[in-house]
């Protein structure tokens, strides 16, 4: 018998892997790092981001669609 285990949610993403699921380019997301509006934690010389702080970046662009419109 097999037992199929479910992957674990991811819990840290690299940059690389934030521009994707934002269909963003890499550059952005190193810009968007760098002027404090996209957190990341730090694990040795890695930047990483935890699915939250994506979610908060997320909200932060809506907030700025919205304060725009």
């Amino acid at each position: 018998m097999t037992t199929v285990v479910e992957p674990a949610e991811q819990l840290l993403y690299r940059p690389e892997e934030v521009a994707k699921a934002l269909r963003i380019g890499r550059s952005m997301v190193y810009e968007e790092i760098r002027l404090g509006r996209l957190q990341t934690v730090r694990i040795g010389r890695r930047r990483l981001v935890p699915p939250e702080y994506i979610a908060q970046y997320v909200e932060l662009l809506k907030r700025e669609a919205e304060a725009t419109a």
